[in-house]
């Protein structure tokens, strides 16, 4: 890799329809970046959602992982 290349940010991506408000995601999230909604989806769920003044500061994939519903993935890097 180049060093003048740019490294493009990771953007944290959330499928509400299928956020089923176990808020794992929250719990284990080292940055703070999702946050939850008072919005409810479709199923009844109050999902979370990124934070948008945080939405590239990524940390890494744990709250992906921790996801049972696989609502959340990255796009970007």
């Amino acid at each position: 890799m180049l060093t003048s290349e740019k490294h493009k940010a990771a953007y944290i991506v959330i499928d509400h329809e299928r956020c089923k408000a176990c808020y794992l995601c929250v719990s284990v999230c080292p940055k703070e970046i999702i946050a939850v909604t008072k919005r409810i989806n479709k199923n009844g769920y109050t999902y979370v959602e990124v934070q948008a003044i945080r939405r590239t500061s990524a940390a890494g994939a744990i709250c992906a992982i921790m996801c049972p519903d696989i609502a959340i993935s990255f796009t970007g890097r």
